[in-house]
């Protein structure tokens, strides 16, 4: 494969202004959540196309975010723990569009309950899904990006699950396959500096998606989250986009192989599980990427 590292000498477009503008996106696990979240973002921030890459059909919430930025926002079918798939929807996206410019590699599934009790199937489930999901489709977007001659950015969804455990609801195959993709960004980042290739993680913490639905229903969720010093509420979906936009774009044509925490404060003190307590009971955790 034809290679073209980056001149150590030569001139950088610096971009002051934060915009996507002319900018191809996918995301991966974009139909719903926290995905379809980070694509509307990008596209209220001039994107010219967002693809998700998703299994799952496209819902009423796509329906209307393709209303919303008409021939903007397309959704393309693969599956991210077959190489080949994800490989083709980004050959897709480029025979359509003529490039890709950023990957945000989002797909992702949780499961909550104690290490004894993990059958053999959950764990490779959680694994193949949020980690060899997530370095297949990066490794797919940088061979475009290294093949198209384009300085691209690769943008992992981590969690804060992946800086340390949660007693309360605890998840260990969950919270490692997180940490690897943390560590596989810096990693990436170092190999793809010389193309060019950014690489860098959001790490969410709480955030109101069908997953934490359960949340407000508990009856001093509010006072939990005041207890361990964080903001008294879930994230909006669209409040985690500034972080994925600002990787995403030209402003940060210095900043690879950073993590950026979007949590309230929420899982800075191990505690942050509190308001969940009760919906481990219920069995309520366990399901498609949330936070």
């Amino acid at each position: 494969m034809a290679s073209s590292a980056v001149d150590a000498g030569s001139a950088v477009n610096v971009q002051p202004i934060l915009t996507l503008s002319g900018k191809i996106i996918a995301v991966t696990g974009a139909n719903r959540g926290i995905g379809l979240g980070v694509a509307e973002c990008c596209l209220l921030n001039n994107a010219a196309k967002v693809y998700s890459i998703d299994l799952a059909e496209p819902g009423e919430d796509f329906a209307a975010a393709s209303k919303q930025f008409p021939g903007r926002l397309f959704a393309v079918t693969a599956n991210v723990t077959d190489e080949a798939s994800i490989t083709a929807a980004i050959d897709k996206i480029v025979e359509e569009s003529g490039a890709i410019h950023g990957v945000v590699c989002n797909a992702g599934r949780t499961n909550h309950k104690a290490a004894l009790d993990f059958s053999k199937e959950e764990i490779e489930t959680l694994f193949g899904v949020n980690l060899f999901g997530a370095f297949y489709t990066a490794r797919a977007a940088a061979r475009a990006f290294i093949k198209l001659n384009i300085k691209g950015s690769v943008v992992f969804t981590a969690s804060m699950a992946s800086y340390r455990p949660n007693k309360r609801v605890p998840s260990a195959p969950y919270g490692a396959s997180k940490a690897g993709v943390r560590n596989m960004a810096h990693t990436l980042a170092m190999e793809w500096a010389k193309y060019g290739i950014r690489v860098n993680s959001v790490s969410p913490g709480l955030v109101r998606t069908a997953m934490t639905y359960w949340v407000p229903q508990q009856p001093d969720w509010e006072q939990q989250l005041k207890y361990y010093g964080g903001m008294p509420r879930l994230a909006e979906v669209q409040e985690l986009g500034g972080a994925y936009v600002y990787l995403l774009s030209d402003a940060a044509s210095y900043t690879t192989s950073i993590d950026i925490p979007v949590n309230g404060v929420i899982g800075t003190g191990g505690g942050w599980g509190g308001v969940v307590e009760k919906s481990m009971e219920a069995g309520n955790i366990s399901g498609t990427h949330a936070c």
